[in-house]
This record gives structure tokens, C-alpha cells and sequence, in this order.
């Protein structure tokens, strides 16, 4: 029975070691919560991280934590203090999480930190693989192990994988700063699906994939490899009915149920009933905005004096990486603000913040939540923020209101919170007033329009919602996959036919083809295996070998006109039979040249990495260097432009690989093939061919012909194969000395 495969750096389990003994419980919130349905229900294995250093067990602890695990369905990845220094608290927080939350600043560069961090990554995709069979759903979390995905699908191709980034994905400029981009953006791209909590990070991550690599990106899917891989967003929701029920029943608690907390808070609130409190609640991280917060709330004391005794701000701050020096400094300036303005306003009987920095249990949580009045959650930078959701999940009597960051991810989809930009200190307490003076009926409205949304799209809905997508994007991905692909059998066939056929002949695009396309043809050139396979073709019996190509006739008379191969140059104009002189398939002019000349380099010099290839015949627009967004609508433009002109002058635009050619409409590979052929019966044809051009090839053929595309797009040919390496395997199998393997 196929089973869900979670993975993620830490277990859902927190072991501990007191007196020398193991102990264990489950994790509570966040990720833990959200896929505990999912983890509970049917075949299912989670691995990641135990919590505890190799060093710090021995190895009858280490084999206690591994059977712990094992009977709640989890896999523990082995990790050394080495491992955590520098995969965890360097590469993962040092860079990659100062990165995508645009602190550049913080951001360190390791080259020892990456390597580690490619080193935990295998150890994680190592552990998958030995879990893991086909048909298996893996899914992946966190910018911890972004370099899984492909790992993985190097080592098993046919394996159905997820992805889902909880945090930001940065934009275009800020990503191309990291030194591997390349190899980050690659390793998400092993997956069938990658998810963002927002639209604006599917949009950031597509537009890297486009500038940084290079790629082709349909809406919200990737071309890659020959595999369409999907992207989405997928707002993480949370566990709402818990969070109500937990605020109901904190409203149904007697005196003495009632914790410490709570009890200081109501004798703040018995002296004055006109006292309100304000609440925020974060990880000590300098992308929450906690000095810009607390700046942000003396700027509101002193502008509205009237509000000074009558509100109180508990912050309440959970300690977080507190070993790495940034965020040591981030709590002295906290600290040191605290004091500052609490030293400035404070009254006999009312202190203007109530700084917590702890955690607190979920019980003391939830008295925050339900007497707090107003919410601040006011990130700089933050993937979803939770905290926004839970706050209203717990408004039982759908009053309070909550102050959000347009720079959370939660701000997209909680459109009835009061928005703020959390780098406006004016706009701050401008909000903050409205906040405070919100007329009941309008926080009403406002909540209970929140709780809707929320409710419906909890926690479990993000995770089903995410597993429906990812089975559908598999089963596409797999359907592309398989339709005609060539496999052992037909490569088997071909070379089976090819030994008892009487006359043979075999058709090859050269760019794309039987080599990788360079614009300069001095870095094109053949290479001296290539000549090799293709003179050993020619040494079996009644078989002829042509190079049909879009290259100019020069070019290709350098390259192969010493050579016993029929030759077809410019997408078909000229003809060259084995031993004889160049023939002229069309009698074209060129007079129409200048005029599309003009035209092209008006676009050259408004583009800027495009630039023109002139043929005796034809003349070309590449833009292959060119900003991909810009080369779309340039290319758009060009099109719309040579339409007006073409269509009176008997001429046709290729549209290829990151190129427009104008040419005859007179001239194509598949004319040209058909000229070659004449007068001849063959009884083994192979055809083989890369982009659009060589479908007319493809298209005359008999049907019995074995035509095969390079790579996986719209094709009338029978097969396809992946890369240039399988067509080079493929016609050595023809050789002599070759097997189709």
C-alpha cells in the first residue's frame, strides 16, 4: 500500500534527556498540528531531526530515541553538533532565513556552512530513499532542505514529491545576491509541486526561475527536464475550533482556575475600567519588528498624551537562537527600549509596556488572547504569522480588533484587519487611535467576517487542499512523462529493424540535436566522437546519413563537406548529395531583406541582449541573453510587426528557441527531405530533430518512419527522448560497435 511521506527538519516528537533517561512527547502547534491528520490517518512515516545531538547520547539512548520513533511512525535523521552548527544555525539562519526575509545585511556567506548544508540535505534524501517507493507521496517542508527535491529525483526519477516554503521566497534582486542561487532554485525544482503561503511568492519564485536559470514558465507551471513541475499558494490556516473552544472555556473559568497572569491583568483593568490592553506576541527575530514596535508606541504615548494611564502594551517575547549574535543584540536594544520608555511614562499603578521574555504555557496564551483588546502584529517580513489568526479565532464575542503588516502573509487574505506599513511610525499611531476608538458594531463586523474565513479554511483544509493539488500535479507530471517516450523496447525495435533493413536512411537536426545550440558557430562545432558515430552509420550497407539543419550553407560545408553525409542547409534552401556540388532547392531573392533589417534593429537597440544573425536568405532576431518578461513582450511585439510585412512578400517567421527568423515560406526541412528521398524506396527511415522546424520534416514522412523529438513538446513525431545524450546513444546503437541501451 502506497504511503504519505512527511519530512521536515525536526520530528513532531520533543525528546529530552533528564538523569541519563530518554523522554518524549508530541510537539505542539505550527507544522506538528497542521499534519497531524494526514500523519494519523492510514500509511504514513514522518523523518527529520530527533533534537538531540549525536554527541549528546549514548548509544543505548541513541537506539531508545530510534525505537521512541519508530512506534509513532517517525524516522530520526542523525545529526552531530558539526551538522547543527553549520547546516542549522549557519547556512539555514545565518543566511538563507536573513536572505529571504531581506536582511541582507545579516546575511553570511559561508562557503563551509553550504557545504554542510548539502551534506544534511543528502543525509535527509538519503534516509527518504530508503523509506520510499514509487507511488509513495513525499512531502517536503521548509527552507531548511531546499536541495532535497532534486536529490532526490536524480536518484529516482519516478518518485511523486512536494515542496512547501514556509517562510517568504524572495524577490528576483534580492535572490540573485546568494552565491547558490543556481543550485537552490535547481534542487526546489526535483519536486512536482512547490507551494508558497502566498501568490506574491509564487510570483517571486517563478520570475527567479525565469531570470536566474533561464527556463520556461507557463502561468503557474515550469518546463524543465522534460517535466512540467506546478507551483500554488496555499495560505497556511490554523487549528480555529481549538483556539475558540480554548477561549470559551478560559471565559467559563472560575477565580480560581484562573492563572497568575490573568489575575494581575484584571486588578490592572479593576482600578480603571476604561484601561485597555494591548497585545503582541513574537519570536525574538529581527524580522518581527520589535524596536520598531516599541519606537512606534512611545511615538503614539506622546502624540496622544489623552491615551497615557489608559493603555498598556504586553509584549510577549519567546527566546529564540539566542547563541547567534544578532539576535543577542536584538534583545539588549529590546531591553534597553523597555526600560527607556517605560522609565519615561510610568505612573504609580500603570506601566506602559509589560514586557514578557518567555514562553508561556497555551493556557496563559489564551488569557492573553481573549482580554487583549487590540492585536499588534506588525512583522517587517514574515511568511504567514499565525498569531493574526489565533488572536481572532479567540474574539468569542467577536469584539477586538487586530493591527496587521501588510508585510505578513496573512495580510492577503485578512482583508478586514487594519493594514499598516510597519516602517511608518505615523502611520502606526494614526491606526493605533482608530484601533482603540473602533465603534463595537464596526469590530463586529470586522471579526466576525474574519472568523468565517478562518474557520472554513483551517488547518486541515491548507493540508488536504495541498495534498489534492499535489496528487493532480503528479498525475500530470506523469502524463507528460509518459506519452511517448521512448522506451528499451522501441529503441530495441529500431535497432532490430535497422540490421535487417535493405536501404536505410537517417535524418539529423544538428542544433538541439546532436549538440547543444551556441550562437557562434566556432563554439558549435562538432566534436571529433561526433564524427566518429556518425562515419561508423555509414560503414553498414545501403544507408545513406543526411544533417538537415537551419545553419547557413558555409557553416555546414565547413563542418561536414568533407564528409560522405547528404547535407541540408538553411532550414531547407540548399542541398548537398553525398559526393556532389551544392544544389539550390528555391530560387529566392533577397531584396526584402533591408526592410526587416530596420525593423530588427529598431527592437536590438531598445532590447538589451538581443541581437541579429544575417543568413544569405534569411535573417534572425535572438534574444536568448535578453531579461525574459522583456523578451516576451518584445517578442510579442516584433511578431505583430513582421505579420503586417510578411504576408505580401511570400515569407514566414520561425518562431524557435529564443529566436524569430524571416525566411521563404517556400522553404522548409520537410520540401527539402522529400527532394533528398526522390526516386528512392526506403524501408528504415529515422528522423530526428529538436525544435518546430523539424516537424515539417517529421509531418512528410511515412508513417512507419521512426521520428523522434528532443525533448518533451508538442511533436507529430512518434517518441520523444529527454536529452542530446539519448539521441547520441541512439544513433551509436546503429554503429557496429553500438548497443541501444
Amino acid at each position: 500500500m502506497n504511503k504519505t511521506i512527511l519530512i521536515s527538519n525536526r520530528l513532531p516528537l520533543e525528546f529530552k534527556i533528564t538523569d541519563g533517561k530518554i523522554y518524549a512527547k508530541p510537539s505542539v502547534g505550527g507544522l506538528a498540528t497542521g499534519l497531524k491528520s494526514i500523519h494519523d490517518a492510514g500509511e504514513s512515516l514522518w523523518i527529520g531531526w530527533s533534537g538531540l545531538k549525536e554527541e549528546e547520547m549514548t548509544e543505548t539512548m541513541s537506539k531508545e530515541v530510534t525505537s521512541w520513533a519508530k512506534k509513532e511512525k517517525c524516522i530520526t535523521v542523525p545529526l552531530t553538533e558539526f551538522d547543527i552548527e553549520k547546516y542549522y544555525f549557519g547556512l539555514s539562519n545565518k543566511t538563507l532565513w536573513a536572505l529571504f526575509h531581506y536582511f541582507l545585511e545579516y546575511v553570511d556567506n559561508d562557503s563551509n556552512n553550504w557545504e554542510a548544508y548539502k551534506a544534511v540535505n543528502q543525509k535527509f534524501a538519503d534516509a527518504i530513499l530508503e523509506n520510499a517507493n514509487v507511488g509513495d507521496k513525499i512531502w517536503i517542508h521548509d527552507y531548511q532542505l531546499l536541495l532535497v527535491p532534486m536529490m532526490l529525483r536524480e536518484r529516482n526519477p519516478e518518485l511523486t514529491i512536494g515542496f512547501f516554503l514556509h517562510i517568504p521566497f524572495p524577490a528576483f534582486e534580492i535572490l540573485r545576491t546568494f552565491p547558490w542561487r543556481n543550485e537552490i532554485l535547481e534542487g526546489l525544482l526535483g519536486a512536482d509541486l512547490i507551494g508558497f503561503h502566498t501568490y506574491d511568492y509564487v510570483q517571486h519564485f517563478l520570475n527567479s526561475v525565469k531570470r536566474i536559470i533561464g527556463l520556461e514558465v507557463k502561468f503557474n507551471e515550469i518546463h524543465y527536464n522534460n517535466r512540467v513541475i506546478h507551483t500554488d499558494s496555499f495560505p497556511m490556516g490554523i487549528d480555529y475550533d481549538h483556539f475558540y473552544n480554548s477561549a470559551l472555556d478560559h471565559q467559563k473559568r472560575g477565580n480560581r482556575e484562573k492563572s497568575d497572569l490573568i489575575k494581575s491583568i484584571e486588578e490592572h483593568f479593576s482600578s480603571n475600567s476604561d484601561r485597555k490592553l494591548i497585545l503582541s506576541i513574537d519570536r525574538m527575530d529581527y524580522s518581527k519588528g520589535i524596536p520598531s514596535r516599541i519606537k512606534a508606541f512611545s511615538y503614539f504615548l506622546e502624540k496622544n498624551p489623552e491615551y497615557q494611564e489608559k493603555v498598556s502594551l504586553i509584549m510577549l517575547v519567546v527566546p529564540s537562537r539566542s547563541n547567534v549574535p544578532q539576535y543577542r543584540k536584538l534583545k539588549k536594544e529590546t531591553d534597553e527600549l523597555v526600560g527607556r520608555i517605560n522609565g519615561k511614562y510610568a505612573r504609580i499603578g500603570w506601566t506602559p509596556i509589560w514586557y514578557f521574555y518567555r514562553s508561556m504555557p497555551f493556557e496563559d496564551l489564551i488569557d492573553l488572547y481573549a482580554s487583549s483588546h487590540v492585536a499588534l502584529v506588525t512583522p517587517l517580513r514574515d511568511g504567514m504569522n499565525l498569531v493574526a489568526k489565533e488572536y481572532v479565532a479567540t474574539r468569542i464575542n467577536q469584539d477586538g480588533v487586530l493591527i496587521l503588516s501588510e508585510m505578513a502573509g496573512a495580510a492577503s487574505e485578512m482583508q478586514e484587519a487594519l493594514h499598516i506599513n510597519p516602517n511608518s511610525i505615523s502611520q502606526f499611531s494614526e491606526v493605533l487611535k482608530k484601533a482603540l476608538e473602533m465603534p463595537l458594531t464596526e469590530q463586529e463586523n470586522r471579526i466576525k467576517a474574519l472568523q468565517k474565513r478562518l474557520s472554513r479554511y483551517n488547518i486541515n483544509r491548507w493540508a488536504d487542499d495541498f495534498m489534492y493539488s499535489f496528487e493532480k500535479a503528479a498525475e500530470n507530471a506523469q502524463l507528460v512523462i509518459d506519452c511517448n517516450k521512448m522506451k528499451q523496447i522501441d529503441k530495441d525495435q529500431i535497432n532490430s529493424q535497422f540490421k535487417i533493413a535493405k536501404k536505410k536512411i537517417v535524418l539529423l537536426d544538428y542544433d538541439g540535436t546532436l549538440a547543444s545550440f551556441k550562437v557562434n558557430p566556432q563554439d558549435a562545432a562538432p566534436d571529433e566522437d561526433l564524427y566518429v558515430i556518425l562515419d561508423e552509420i555509414l560503414q553498414n550497407e545501403n544507408t545513406e546519413l543526411a544533417i538537415v539543419s537551419g545553419r547557413d550553407q558555409t557553416t555546414i560545408e565547413k563542418w561536414f563537406g568533407h564528409k560522405k553525409y547528404a547535407l541540408i542547409s538553411d532550414h531547407g534552401l540548399w542541398l548537398k548529395r553525398s559526393n556532389c556540388e551544392w544544389e539550390a532547392l528555391e530560387i529566392l531573392k533577397n531584396d526584402w531583406k533591408e526592410k526587416i533589417r530596420s525593423v530588427m534593429e529598431s527592437f536590438v537597440d531598445r532590447t538589451p541582449g538581443a541581437f541579429i544573425e544575417e543568413k544569405e536568405y534569411s535573417i534572425a532576431w535572438h534574444y536568448r541573453k535578453t531579461d525574459p518578461d522583456m523578451a516576451e513582450n518584445r517578442t510579442r511585439e516584433l511578431k505583430m510587426i513582421l505579420t503586417l510585412f510578411i504576408a505580401d512578400n511570400g515569407l514566414s517567421v520561425l518562431d524557435g528557441d529564443k529566436v524569430l527568423e524571416v525566411k521563404s515560406s517556400a522553404v522548409n526541412k520537410g520540401r527539402a527531405v522529400l527532394r533528398l528521398m526522390e526516386d528512392k524506396s526506403y524501408d528504415f527511415i529515422l528522423a530526428m530533430g529538436d525544435d518546430w522546424t523539424d516537424e515539417a520534416m517529421f509531418e512528410v514522412l511515412p508513417k512507419e518512419a521512426y521520428t523522434i523529438k528532443v525533448g518533451n513538446k508538442k511533436t507529430c513525431a512518434r517518441y520523444f527522448v529527454p536529452t542530446i545524450g539519448d539521441v547520441r546513444k541512439i544513433i551509436k546503437g546503429l554503429t557496429s560497435s553500438g548497443i541501444l541501451k
